[in-house]
């Protein structure tokens, strides 16, 4: 299929100003060594509030114990937990089954207790995405009016077409986790960084394999700090389906015709009744995650080391500068 000529309607928060990007501007991120130890914080406030709320720190022993609670609670119940416990928290989706569930319970909630904030998503446009993909966004506008969806594209670009100019033609072929770079990981990371994003909703599952079979309920991203909650992580595939079925949730029509996961149009395809519901994502390929969730890329690395490079280079400039001014004052 086509990519998609989608525009973001005005409504919604749009960014692809590299200017706030984290890693843009070479933001410092948690120690390695205080992530390791299990200490992680994420910056923790509300709009407008940032001043008046704490950070959020969790250690090893408090995520263990979190998800032993969690686990023996219903998908229901631990999103009513989490909007309680996690200020400024959003939900990252790319309107797939599992999130559009969590979407709509989370509007169930809200209408338990009409007075608390509603969770926007954040949705990462990468110009890529099918067209059905982008009519499910305007028909789950139309379904959740108080939801807000913030729709963040690559850096610079805001069509397929600028994006191919900046970055080149089939950069998803040619230079596969720099585009899973540019078109997802930066975004994400400049979506963390604009809205102050201390927890986000996730719509991974155990059932979905690959390196998910083992997460649990409440994670820590090592890179950021910011808390990730799969609230929906012990439901199958059919329990997914039968919630949308039920209660008549907007959902992809591409599901009808065989897609059980679907990303960009470029690395998805449909998938046979006996195969695994991710099957159809990368197929041919070992590569079962886009960068956002697992850990660092070869890319993001190289940026890293990048930055350490021109720090050390900084600090021996002082240096040297330094030092000469030191053999100008014993020569006088």
């Amino acid at each position: 299929m086509e990519p998609s000529s989608y525009a973001e309607p005005s409504s919604s928060s749009s960014s692809s100003s590299s200017s706030s990007s984290p890693r843009l501007m070479s933001k410092k991120l948690a120690p390695v060594n205080e992530l390791e130890s299990g200490y992680a914080s994420a910056t923790s406030s509300t709009a407008g509030s940032s001043s008046e709320l704490p950070q959020v720190t969790l250690t090893h022993p408090h995520v263990k114990h979190l998800n032993q609670q969690l686990e023996n609670m219903s998908a229901m119940d631990r999103l009513r937990f989490v909007k309680i416990c996690f200020p400024n928290l959003y939900q990252s989706t790319a309107f797939g089954l599992t999130g559009l569930v969590s979407t709509d319970m989370l509007s169930k909630i809200e209408k338990e207790s009409p007075g608390s904030s509603p969770v926007d998503l954040i949705f990462l446009d990468t110009l890529y995405h099918f067209q059905e993909t982008y009519d499910l966004v305007e028909r789950v506008r139309e379904r959740y009016p108080n939801v807000r969806i913030h729709s963040y594209k690559p850096d610079g670009a805001n069509t397929v077409a600028e994006f191919e100019e900046r970055y080149g033609e089939k950069l998803y072929e040619t230079a596969e986790e720099l585009y899973d770079w540019i078109a997802k990981v930066e975004p994400l990371q400049r979506a963390y960084s604009e809205l102050n994003v201390a927890a986000v909703l996730t719509g991974r599952r155990r059932s979905q394999g690959g390196e998910r079979d083992k997460i649990g309920v409440l994670e820590v991203d090592e890179e950021t700090g910011v808390i990730k909650i799969n609230p929906l992580v012990d439901w199958s595939f059919g329990q997914v389906k039968a919630y949308i079925t039920e209660n008549n949730v907007p959902y992809n029509v591409l599901l009808d015709r065989g897609y059980k996961s679907i990303g960009d149009w470029h690395s998805t395809s449909p998938v046979a009744a006996t195969e695994d519901e991710r099957a159809g994502r990368w197929k041919g390929q070992a590569k079962t995650e886009c960068g956002i969730h697992n850990k660092k890329s070869r890319y993001a690395q190289y940026l890293q080391e990048m930055q350490r490079k021109a720090e050390e280079g900084q600090l021996t400039a002082a240096l040297e500068r330094v030092k000469r001014e030191q053999n100008i004052g014993i020569s006088v």
